[in-house]
């Protein structure tokens, strides 16, 4: 077992997540919930097979992941994180914001994408600093996907589509609206850039932006 051999909370948690792939498999099971082994593959375009089985197997060692014969239509194992496995969450959603100004530019040829990444990455910057305020409901509309937000005091929910009447919508780049949501652009930078903005504008407002 690869070690740091260091007696720090750090170097621990490197040592049961640090190996490359591992916290991209963490990904997967925090986006898709409870998982094929074929679910995760499809998630993690470029990984090994034999490479995939060894970091489930260290997951499931280090008790992030348990699996489970899933009953007839599934038929199958299904991966499960662990609250162990769940309690990860913050920290990967903390690497997706400080990760946006590496993808608030066009994409490199050859970059795999998957539409569920996407909502992933701008619900980190969605939570309603009022919690009596009336949840609001915000539309983006992008060449990648649409996807309708409600945004209250316990967080975003994510719907991919299009919503019957959304308090907000942003339509342009994907690229552009994470640029926007995170801070790193103003809303007249990201109009005069191609973003199109239809209703309560203000409501930017009541997000609070975390700096990218």
């Amino acid at each position: 077992m690869k070690t740091y051999g260091q007696f720090c909370s750090v170097a621990k948690a490197l040592d049961v997540i640090g190996d490359r792939w591992t916290i991209l498999i963490l990904r997967e099971l925090l986006l898709q919930g409870p998982c094929r082994y074929t679910d995760l593959a499809n998630g993690l375009p470029g990984i090994a097979s034999n490479l995939l089985s060894d970091r489930m197997r260290s997951l499931e060692e280090a008790g992030l992941v348990r699996r489970e014969a899933a009953p007839p239509p599934v038929a199958s194992t299904l991966f499960h994180l662990t609250e162990r496995g769940r309690a990860t969450e913050p920290f990967v959603a903390a690497l997706a914001r400080w990760g946006i100004p590496y993808v608030e530019v066009t994409p490199a040829p050859g970059d795999e994408f998957r539409p569920y990444w996407y909502p992933f990455s701008v619900s980190t910057f969605l939570r309603d600093r009022d919690p009596d305020a009336p949840p609001a409901t915000l539309q983006l509309v992008t060449p990648i996907g649409s996807w309708a937000i409600a945004v209250g005091p316990d967080g975003p929910d994510v719907r991919e589509g299009i919503a019957v009447e959304p308090d907000l919508t942003l339509e342009g780049p994907a690229q552009l609206i994470l640029g926007l949501l995170s801070g790193a652009r103003t809303l007249d930078e990201a109009r005069a850039t191609g973003l199109t903005v239809t209703g309560d504008a203000a409501l930017l407002g009541s997000f609070p932006l975390v700096p990218a």
